[in-house]
C-alpha cells in the first residue's frame, strides 16, 4: 500500500525521497526491518497472550532429554511469523504483482490450516488436531491454485536464455527473445543448457505436448507444496530448528528470484529472464524477518512453538516461491534438511513394517525419527537400530546448530549451480 501511495505522490507531487521507494532494494531492507521489530517486540505480547490463555503444548513422554521440560510452552506461535510477513509484504510490495498475490495466498491458506490443527489439539483437547486427510486436501487444493494460476495467468511468462559464442567458443553473451512467453521451462541443476521443459515429456503427443506438459507441472506444484510443507512440520521438532533453517532457504530464494527477475544479472548467470519476480525479493525480506525475529523466542530454550501454524506455513511459502521461480527442481539440495527428515521417518515406518511382516517382530534403522531426535538418544538406550551412533546423546542446541550449518552448506550449493554445469 505504501509504495502505491508513495508511487502516486512521486509522480503527481513529486515528493522528495518518494522515488525511494520505486527501488526493490529499498523496500526489501526495509521490508526485512519491518518484520523483525514485529516478530520481536509484538511477538512478545502475543506469547503473553498465549501463556494467559494458557495455550501450552502438550509433550508425550518419548524418554529424550530436557524433553517434559517444554511441557506448557505456549504455541500456536505461527501467528507471530504470519503477522510479521503479511503487514510488510502487504505495506511495501507492489500489489498488482501476480508473484507477490501468490505469496499472500499461500501465506493466509496454510496458516489457516495450521491455525485450525492447532487450536482443535489446545481447545477441542485432540491430540490428533486436524485430520491428516484435510491437511493433504489444503495442501493439495494449494498446489493446484499455484499451478493453475501458473498457467493461466498472462503476467506468467518468462524469456529463455541463448548463449551467443565467438570462434573460441566461449560464451561472450547471452540473448533474449524480444517477447515473453508461456512455457512450462524450469531450471534443472547440473546441466550445460539447465533448462528443462515439462512439455518436453511428451513429444510423442505432437501438438498436444504443451498442454500435457502443463498438466505435468500442476501436479509437479502439488506434490512440492505437499512435500515441503510436511517436511518442515516434520522438522519442527526442536528448538530453533525450523526457524533458522528456514531463514537460510528464505535469503536464497531471495537471491534466486532477484537475479531471476534482473535481465542482466540473468544474461550474466545465463538462465532464464523471469519478468516481476524481482518483486518477491521484497516478500523474502519480511520472512527473513520474520523468522529471525520469531527465533529470538523461539531459540534453545524456547519460550514459544510456532506450531502447525507456524511450520506449515513456512513450508509452504519455501516450496511455491521456488516453483513461481521455476526453481523447483533445486529443492531437494536447498530443502536437504527437510527431506531428510522427512526420508528418515518414511524409512523408519517402511523398514518397521517389512521386518514385523517378514521376521515377526519390527526393526528399526535409527533409533528415533525424525532424524534430529536419533542424536538425541544414548547409544545404550536399549533401541534395537541399525545405526547406533552417537553413543552418547547430543545436547539440542549443538544438533540445532549441526543441522544449520548443513543447511549453510546446502544453501551454499544451491547458489554455485548456477554455474556449475
Amino acid at each position: 500500500m505504501l509504495y502505491h501511495l508513495f508511487h502516486y505522490l512521486d509522480k503527481i507531487f513529486d515528493i522528495p525521497g518518494g522515488g525511494l521507494f520505486n527501488f526493490i532494494s529499498f523496500r526489501t531492507g526495509l521490508a526485512f526491518i519491518m518484520a523483525l521489530l514485529l516478530s520481536t517486540l509484538f511477538g512478545r505480547r502475543i506469547i503473553d497472550y498465549l501463556q494467559k490463555k494458557q495455550i501450552g503444548e502438550t509433550i508425550r513422554d518419548l524418554g529424550l532429554e530436557g524433553q517434559m521440560s517444554k511441557k506448557g510452552t505456549p504455541t500456536m506461535g505461527g501467528i507471530i511469523i504470519i503477522i510479521a510477513i503479511l503487514i510488510p509484504t502487504l505495506l511495501l510490495a507492489s500489489l498488482t504483482n501476480i508473484y507477490v498475490l501468490l505469496m499472500i495466498i499461500t501465506t493466509v491458506w496454510l496458516g489457516t490450516i495450521g491455525f485450525l490443527d492447532d487450536y482443535i489439539k489446545v481447545f477441542r483437547k485432540n491430540k490428533e488436531g486436524l485430520k491428516g486427510k484435510f491437511k493433504i486436501v489444503g495442501q493439495i487444493g494449494l498446489g493446484l491454485i499455484v499451478g493453475m494460476t501458473m498457467y493461466l495467468s498472462p503476467d506468467v511468462v518468462l524469456r529463455e536464455n541463448k548463449e551467443v559464442k565467438g570462434e573460441t567458443q566461449r560464451v561472450e553473451n547471452v540473448l533474449y527473445s524480444k517477447h515473453d512467453v508461456k512455457s512450462t521451462k524450469t531450471t534443472i541443476p547440473f546441466v550445460k543448457n539447465n533448462n528443462f521443459n515439462y512439455a518436453d515429456v511428451f513429444k510423442s503427443a505432437g501438438e498436444k505436448a504443451q498442454d500435457y506438459g502443463w498438466i505435468l507441472f500442476v501436479f509437479v506444484a502439488i506434490f512440492i507444496v505437499t512435500a515441503v510443507s510436511n517436511g518442515a512440520n516434520l522438522t519442527d521438532g526442536l528448538d530453533g530448528l525450523a526457524t533458522g533453517s528456514s531463514a537460510i532457504m528464505g535469503v536464497i530464494l531471495g537471491i534466486l528470484a532477484y537475479v531471476s527477475g534482473n535481465v542482466n544479472y540473468a544474461g550474466y548467470l545465463n538462465i532464464m529472464y523471469l519478468p516481476g519476480t524481482g518483486e518477491l525479493l521484497v516478500f523474502a525480506g519480511a520472512f527473513i524477518g520474520a523468522t529471525i525475529g520469531f527465533l529470538w523466542y523461539n531459540s534453545f530454550p524456547a519460550q514459544v512453538f510456532m506450531g502447525d501454524t507456524g511450520s506449515l506455513t513456512i513450508g509452504g511459502i519455501i516450496a511455491v516461491f521456488a516453483i513461481v521461480t521455476r526453481k523447483e527442481l533445486l529443492i531437494p539440495i536447498l530443502c536437504g534438511v527437510f527431506l531428510v527428515e522427512s526420508l528418515s521417518v518414511m524409512m523408519q515406518v517402511s523398514y518397521f513394517k517389512f521386518t514385523k511382516k517378514r521376521f515377526g517382530e519390527g526393526k528399526r534403522i535409527f533409533k528415533m525419527t525424525p532424524l534430529h531426535h536419533h542424536y538425541q538418544k544414548p547409544g545404550n538406550a536399549g533401541i534395537q537400530a541399525i545405526f547406533q551412533r552417537p553413543i552418547q546423546a547430543m545436547p539440542e542446541s549443538k544438533i540445532v546448530i549441526r543441522f544449520w550449518i548443513v543447511g549453510i552448506i546446502l544453501a551454499a550449493i544451491t547458489i554455485i549451480t548456477l554455474k556449475i554445469r
